[in-house]
């Protein structure tokens, strides 16, 4: 029976008891942290299928903006090295550049006709041969736009998650922090029970 007891004081002991939930708390701010992580990476991905298939982008990227900047351990960001931002539409980007292309050609395209025009009124006396084509090609090379721009804005995005959130992970971290603070006061004030 004094045996019984003994167990029975021993398990129920408060270092056993705050030991025991700050395993579960641990393990449960793992679990949560790595869904987070998770679900994050689905969200991208489904940006990435969005972006492919030319299928409502910005209603993904949306989601992913919210999830990441209210959920810690989501974060995308490549980091100081990284010379790239960690989302890339790779297929919004080559949509982007197609239509500035095609309006780089239309303009392109009353370039000569304007270039011959101010030739003209530069050097009304000369003919259309040696004279005006070193204007003309002056004029074209000054005025042309070499290659269409896309603003990197359209197609790379970067969003940084929460270093703390009000979500499973962000609670059970807490509780594993104010447990392990806990089990650390218990055991020293044993360890001076002890020597008192």
């Amino acid at each position: 029976m004094i045996k019984n007891q003994s167990i029975k004081s021993t398990i129920f002991s408060p270092i056993y008891v705050i030991a025991v939930i700050f395993l579960i708390s641990s393990c449960v701010t793992v679990i949560a942290l790595r869904s987070n992580n998770y679900y994050m990476g689905t969200l991208r991905s489904q940006v990435y299928l969005a972006d492919k298939n030319n299928n409502n982008v910005v209603g993904a990227l949306e989601r992913l903006q919210a999830y990441v900047t209210h959920n810690m351990n989501t974060s995308l960001t490549a980091g100081n090295d990284s010379v790239y931002p960690p989302i890339q539409l790779k297929y919004t980007y080559e949509r982007l550049l197609e239509q500035e292309s095609k309006l780089s050609v239309n303009n392109n395209a009353s370039l000569y006709t304007d270039a011959q025009n101010y030739c003209q009124t530069v050097i009304p006396n000369a003919f259309s041969g040696r004279t005006r084509v070193p204007c003309i090609e002056n004029y074209i090379e000054s005025h042309s736009n070499q290659l269409p721009k896309v603003s990197p804005s359209l197609y790379e995005f970067d969003f940084i998650s929460p270093n703390w959130s009000p979500d499973l992970a962000g609670y059970s971290l807490i509780a594993t922090i104010l447990s392990f603070l806990g089990l650390i006061v218990a055991i020293i004030f044993r360890m001076f029970r002890k020597l008192t």
